[in-house]
């Protein structure tokens, strides 16, 4: 097969794929030296593909619906960016979300080919992601949270249970499908545990607020979370079974479909923490995210 061959047959193959990614913006990616194996030598249109060859191209993103929330800047320094993520944006680019993600939304605005950010949060997910500017820091951030040696901390809004108190500890095994959009929490031994910090009843105004965009409403609390593990969808998961599923979940407990979705009314679920020892400095560094009950608007 030629490169030509196999990169027009990935293009066509695409589940996400732009009207005007077609035979002739093929031919122009190989004219333009976009098509490159491993160590960047162009690959022709008619050059042969060895079997287990790499082959590196960019595809042109289909459109995508523009999330019209702001990302906020809470700190950067030479190695770091923390970002305050807005709901409804991808961390990384996947699938159909490409340029509406924190990840390149960032590196166009700043300028900062190499921001990369160190962990994720769900789309729906908000508030604090630590981001690394420089390739050569970025291994030393990311295993702080492969090695969980960063200390979490969450906000979700939900109906006010009395009977859930501080120091409460969640722990479950959790499995997620792939494919599956919910993921289950089922027998066995424990692999997700969560800690339920504190429960702070919405003031009257607050809750005026949320109704406002949700409608009529029980009572509603914040429920302050640190999670220890970090499995897809712990924090929503566990607060579903303990019977306050998060405000906003459009999963839990029932899967709405994505015609269903509207950016006014975000899953309220907030990242508001980071505490880490710095894998460089060595010294104590703690972010917070300021609590708010909707994202800001462009």
């Amino acid at each position: 097969m030629t490169a030509g061959e196999w990169v027009g047959h990935l293009i066509a193959t695409q589940r996400h794929r732009h009207p005007r990614d077609d035979a002739r913006a093929l031919r122009q990616r190989f004219e333009d030296g976009l098509v490159v194996d491993r160590r960047g030598v162009a690959f022709g249109f008619e050059d042969p593909v060895a079997p287990g060859q790499d082959v590196f191209f960019y595809r042109l993103p289909a459109p995508e619906p523009e999330v019209p929330y702001e990302i906020g800047i809470l700190h950067r320094d030479r190695d770091l960016l923390v970002a305050d993520k807005p709901p409804f944006l991808a961390t990384m680019p996947r699938g159909k979300h490409i340029t509406e993600t924190l990840t390149v939304r960032l590196r166009r605005a700043l300028d900062l080919p190499e921001l990369t950010p160190a962990h994720r949060l769900d789309r729906l997910t908000s508030g604090l992601l630590l981001c690394t500017l420089r390739r050569d820091v970025r291994g030393a951030y990311q295993q702080l949270f492969a090695s969980r040696a960063v200390t979490k901390t969450y906000e979700a809004i939900a109906v006010h249970d009395p009977a859930l108190q501080p120091g409460t500890v969640w722990r479950s095994r959790m499995i997620k499908v792939p494919g599956e959009i919910q993921g289950h929490i089922v027998p066995g031994e424990p692999n997700a545990t969560t800690t339920l910090v504190d429960v702070i009843p919405l003031t009257p105004e607050e809750q005026a607020t949320l109704e406002s965009v949700h409608g009529p409403c029980p009572p509603l609390a914040h429920y302050v979370l640190q999670p220890e593990t970090g499995r897809t969808h712990q924090l929503r998961l566990h607060m579903w079974e303990a019977g306050v599923p998060i405000l906003g979940d459009d999963i839990y407990p029932r899967i709405h479909t994505e015609d269903e979705e509207d950016f006014r009314r975000p899953l309220h679920l907030v990242s508001t923490g980071l505490s880490f020892v710095d894998p460089l400095s060595g010294e104590g560094r703690t972010f917070t995210a300021p609590r708010r009950l909707l994202p800001v608007q462009y």
